[in-house]
Order: structure tokens, then C-alpha cells, then sequence
């Protein structure tokens, strides 16, 4: 179970650790080494704010100082109150959703090897595999033509697309989850390009049925599930204890 901490400031400094090392779990995995990906984390007490890596910090070279603050109106501030760089992809996609949807503490989203050609065939994920299953009824495609988001009116497109699921994918583009933290909305990330890859390789896989899909999210898609899965990542490509 995530250790959720009642003091606002104890807790902001608990998100923004693990969202910094959720960056460096993407930069690790080599996944947007040109800069292409985001991760946003809500602000514990300025609800309608995130934060975000700041501009030209290469994700394997994250750490909390290098995250900024980003205003509902796309202005951004350095931990001193100084105005920072963002990338406006993230600000446009991003403030959007954490917008439509309260419940959201986290988005992910970044050009991966497999989530990126999965996305470019505009289909959905079929329960082909236990991964795949875990998906199924839980996820939406973002099926237009704008592949590059200019502005918030093509983040609100993509918040109505994704609904109350917890993945997107957007046409064309990638891969995009949402959780409870970095580390939940990470961990779904993380499971999502591995099933990607299993859907860009098993070309005629023969999908289960709608039941034994259900019958696999309740036993395996318990509270925490995703934060696990994010701690299975981190061990494993950051030798984090």
C-alpha cells in the first residue's frame, strides 16, 4: 500500500521524490531521449497546479530540485520562485486533464518503442494476454488527427477521450495513463508499453473472452497495484533499495 502522509508539505516532498525518480526510471529505459515525454504530479495544496520537469533536464539527471511548479495558466516557477521553461506539450495535455478530473494526482505520458507504433495503428488493446487483460474496459483511444498539441483545446479533446479510464492512447501519437501519484500513473505506464509490444508482436492473437478478462483484473488489480509496479521498476533499473 502507498504510504499516503497527512501533512501537506511532507507529502508534496514524498510525490515530488518519487515523480523525479519516475523521470529517471523513463530516461533509464530509454524512452524520450529527445526530450519527448512528461510526467506531471498535482500540487498537494495548490490543487490547480503540477509539477514538471523543467526544460532540457535529461530525464536520467531528474532529481527534485529540478522540478517546477506550472500555474493553470502555463506560467512556471523554480522551487525559489523564479520563472522556469517547461515543455507546452506537457502544459497543453496535461493541465487538462488534472482540469477534468480531480481524482487525478499524476499523468504519464512519452514516445516509447513499442506504445508509439501501437498507437500509430489507432486500435484498442484486445485482451490477448494476462497484461492485456488487466486493460480491458479501462482504457480509450484518442482517435484525431492532431498529433501535435497546440493548444489546451487539444487537451480537453484528449481528457473527454480518455473519460474515467486510466489510459489513452493517443492516434498517432502514444501511450498516456493517470493515477493516484507518479509512482501509480508511472507503474500503469510502465505494464501498458510491455502490452504494446505484446499487441505489436502477436499479430493474430486469439483474445479470451470478455469474462475471463474481468475475472483477471479482480484478482490481480488490487489498491496499490500500480504503485507496486512502479517499485518492481525501480529496483530492478535503478538498483533502488
Amino acid at each position: 500500500m502507498e504510504p499516503v502522509l497527512e501533512d501537506p508539505v511532507a507529502e508534496r516532498a514524498r510525490l515530488l521524490d518519487d515523480l523525479a525518480t519516475a523521470y529517471r526510471l523513463f530516461g533509464t529505459l530509454r524512452w524520450a531521449e529527445l526530450g519527448d515525454g512528461h510526467i506531471t504530479c498535482r500540487d498537494t495544496e495548490k490543487l490547480d497546479h503540477m509539477w514538471l520537469l523543467r526544460h532540457r533536464v535529461p530525464f536520467e539527471r531528474a532529481g527534485p530540485t529540478d522540478l517546477v511548479l506550472v500555474a493553470p495558466d502555463g506560467s512556471a516557477a523554480d522551487q525559489d520562485g523564479r520563472p522556469a521553461r517547461i515543455n507546452n506539450s506537457a502544459y497543453h495535455i496535461h493541465h487538462p486533464i488534472h482540469e477534468a478530473r480531480p481524482d487525478v494526482v499524476a499523468a504519464a505520458h512519452v514516445h516509447t518503442h513499442w506504445g508509439t507504433p501501437f498507437a500509430a495503428e489507432r486500435r484498442m488493446i484486445e485482451p490477448i494476454s494476462q497484461e492485456s487483460a488487466l486493460f480491458y474496459g479501462d482504457h480509450s483511444l484518442f482517435d484525431d488527427e492532431e498529433i501535435q498539441i497546440l493548444s489546451c483545446d487539444g487537451g480537453k479533446r484528449i481528457a473527454a477521450a480518455l473519460g474515467e479510464h486510466r489510459a489513452v492512447i493517443l492516434a498517432n501519437h502514444g501511450l498516456l495513463t493517470v493515477g493516484s501519484s507518479p509512482a501509480d500513473a508511472v507503474g500503469w505506464f510502465v505494464l501498458m508499453e510491455r502490452v504494446a509490444e505484446v499487441q505489436m508482436k502477436a499479430r493474430h492473437g486469439i483474445p479470451v473472452s470478455p469474462e475471463a478478462a474481468r475475472d483477471a483484473q479482480a484478482d490481480i488489480v488490487v489498491e496499490g497495484y500500480g504503485w507496486d509496479l512502479y517499485n518492481w521498476a525501480i529496483r530492478r533499473h535503478l538498483d533502488v533499495v
